[in-house]
Order: structure tokens, then C-alpha cells, then sequence
């Protein structure tokens, strides 16, 4: 029985189930925070989840401005973090969550990475939006100018922190995350592009994309299309539900991609928290890479860059239980549902063999077509 349960286990079969969090916030207040943070971990956790994203800034809220140079919010976001290890530890999870920290008298907008209630790694914002409504750079250093390899933080020493951390989970074959934050993925060469060429199957944006008219879509198309350039699952935690709407609007928009197919997406513009999960074939992308073999071309062209990411070992136990595909498959994968779309396929289906034919044709110098039309009993 015991060996029936763990083969019936995703698992089991190069799967992962993730899950992607948009908890409601307070502006500056940490125990609030940290508590909705906490109970969402669980939540993810009680479905088997082994990873768990949040978005930027989370643990203070996005929209602080210059409340982030306040020494008493830096306290209280240092404290929520060292609540948030201790309360999860038990937990059989990965845990990123969005935090500014102030490191050698700069403030850095951070991914904090927690596993069994150790701080494993803290990832850094590359790329800081400084224009339209944005001010990033205001409060915020970008991640070229940390001085620091590693820091102390709640009580543990040497923390690998910087934007060239890849997190390889050693116990589950083909998982290897990375982090980059909103505005990075919107740059023409995001870090994640480096990253999964160094072998990042999984990429986590802790993002606060504000709300505006048609902004979703581009979204949508901005993350597709870079997870199926990186052949990755790319993760999408937007902030929502309790930011400051002074000068902007937000929505909460969570999206799960694997290879350019959309997975889940959460319902915008709700109340309270929300949290969308999804299984990761990790296998499928390991194969994708091997038989695309640009891909393996494309890294060796720029192995100077990544020979200098740093790798941070890592281990989760998703337990043997008898747990089940929670993911849907096309019953005929070629043919979609969609009526336009199914149509268009038939177009291009059939052009296909009329150009293929009608060249041939022509390069043969054949003026004289026979058609056989067979019953398929000979």
C-alpha cells in the first residue's frame, strides 16, 4: 500500500506544486503583515505546495515612499521576518517574501528566501523604475552597488545575499529557483534571461505593478513570453488588496507560466487575500532544454557571465503521501477548444499542404496531377 501511495505521488514523476500569494496589506504595519503572510503559508502548505511567492515589499507594503527611511518600520520589518521563521518552521516549504532591508547604510529592496525556518538566501532588485510614476531610486540602491557577498540577519551570520543567487533545491530533481523583482523583467535583458541559461528552472517576480488601463495584458504577454524565451516556469506575485491608493490603483494580479502556457491567474481587483496554485513539470522543461540545443549554445556563449552566479544549496521533503495531479491535459492537445483559434489552426493546417505541394510541383517540373482516393481497406 505504502509503495502505491508514493507512486500515485506528483512528486514522484518530475511534478512540483507552487503557489503564488497576494495577502492583504497595511501600510507600515509589520504584525499585520507578517500575521496574513504566516497564515498564507499554511494555507499553501495544507495543499502540499513546496514553494510559496509573495509580492515586493510585502512584509512593509509597496507604497510606503519615504516612510521606508524610518528607522522604527526597518525594526518592525526585521522582526516580522525573524515571527515569520519561527512560525513556518515546521512548515514544508519554501517561502519568498518581499522586504526592504538596510544593509551598509543602503536600502535595498530584497526577496527573502526562508526554508524550515532558516533565512536561506536574500535575493536584490537589479533594476530600480525611476520615471512616469515611479521613484524607486528615491529610497532604494540597486543591486550593483551592494559592497556585501553576505550579511547578518535575525541572528544568523554569513546569509547569501546579492541578484546572482541561484537556489538549488538538491531534493527534487530539476528545481532550481530564481528571483528578480518587478521592474526586472521589463528591462531588455532581464537577470532571469542570465539565470535560466545557469539552469533556473523556476523563476519567482515579487512584483507591485500598479493598476492601469490595458497594463494586465501587457503583463500577461511580457511574462509568457519570457518564460517560454527562458523554456522555465516564471512565477508572478503582484501587491493588492491594502496598499495606498494616494497616487496609485493596484489589482493583485498572480500568474503562473510554464514554458509560454498559462497555468493559473488570480481574479484582479478582489478583497483579501488570494493565493493561485499550480504543478510544474520540471521534467518536461529539462527535456524542452536538451532538445532545443540553441539553449545549451546560447549559455555557452555567455558562460564568463554565468560563471558568476552563486549557488545556495537547499533541501525540502515533499513527503511520499499519495497525492494526486491537481493540473489539466488537453484530451486532444493539438486541437483547441476555442473556435477562432481552431479555425485558425485548420487555415494554416491546410496551407501548409498546399504550399508544400504546390512547390514541389513546380521544382519537379510535373504538369500532370492523379489524385488516388483510398476506402483504407487495401
Amino acid at each position: 500500500m505504502g509503495n502505491e501511495s508514493e507512486f500515485f505521488n506528483l512528486y514522484r514523476h518530475g511534478f512540483i506544486r507552487v503557489a503564488v500569494c497576494t495577502p492583504e496589506v497595511k501600510v507600515a504595519d509589520t504584525v499585520f503583515n507578517a500575521g496574513e503572510t504566516i497564515r498564507l503559508a499554511r494555507k499553501a502548505a495544507d495543499r502540499k505546495a513546496v514553494f510559496a511567492l509573495f509580492p515586493e515589499l510585502g512584509l512593509s507594503a509597496y507604497s510606503n515612499d519615504d516612510l521606508f527611511q524610518q528607522e522604527a518600520l526597518l525594526q518592525g520589518v526585521l522582526r516580522a521576518i525573524e515571527r515569520i521563521a519561527g512560525e513556518t518552521e515546521a512548515l514544508n516549504l519554501i517561502l519568498v517574501v518581499g522586504a526592504p532591508l538596510q544593509v551598509d547604510s543602503r536600502l535595498f529592496n530584497c526577496g527573502i528566501v526562508l526554508c524550515r525556518g532558516r533565512i536561506m538566501g536574500v535575493a536584490v532588485k537589479s533594476y530600480l523604475p525611476n520615471y512616469r510614476e515611479f521613484y524607486e531610486g528615491r529610497q532604494f540602491s540597486p543591486a550593483e552597488e551592494t559592497l556585501a557577498k553576505t550579511i547578518r540577519l535575525c541572528g544568523q551570520h554569513e546569509i547569501p545575499f546579492g541578484a546572482d543567487l541561484l537556489f538549488d533545491v538538491s531534493t527534487i530533481r530539476h528545481f532550481r529557483f530564481f528571483l528578480e523583482m518587478c521592474e526586472d523583467v521589463w528591462v531588455p535583458i532581464p537577470p532571469s534571461s542570465f539565470a535560466a541559461l545557469a539552469g533556473a528552472t523556476v523563476i519567482g517576480n515579487l512584483s507591485a505593478s500598479n493598476a492601469t488601463i490595458g497594463k494586465a495584458e501587457y503583463r500577461r504577454s511580457l511574462t509568457a513570453n519570457q518564460s517560454a524565451r527562458c523554456v522555465a516556469a516564471y512565477l508572478y506575485a503582484a501587491a493588492g488588496p491594502g496598499e495606498s491608493t494616494t497616487d496609485l490603483a493596484w489589482d493583485g494580479h498572480a500568474m503562473i507560466y510554464e514554458n509560454g502556457n498559462l497555468l493559473a491567474e488570480s481574479e484582479r481587483f478582489t478583497d483579501g487575500s488570494r493565493m493561485i496554485l499550480a504543478d510544474l513539470d520540471l521534467d518536461r522543461l529539462a527535456q524542452d532544454r536538451m532538445r532545443q540545443t540553441s539553449f545549451g549554445r546560447n549559455a555557452f556563449t555567455h558562460h564568463e557571465a554565468l560563471s558568476r552566479f552563486r549557488r545556495v544549496e537547499m533541501t525540502v521533503e515533499p513527503g511520499g503521501e499519495r497525492l494526486l495531479l491537481d493540473r489539466e491535459y488537453a484530451r486532444f492537445p493539438y486541437i483547441p477548444t476555442d473556435p477562432a483559434m481552431r479555425e485558425q489552426r485548420c487555415y494554416e493546417a491546410y496551407n501548409i499542404q498546399v504550399q508544400g505541394l504546390s512547390q514541389r510541383l513546380k521544382s519537379s517540373g510535373i504538369d500532370k496531377v492523379v489524385i488516388g482516393v483510398s476506402g483504407g481497406l487495401d
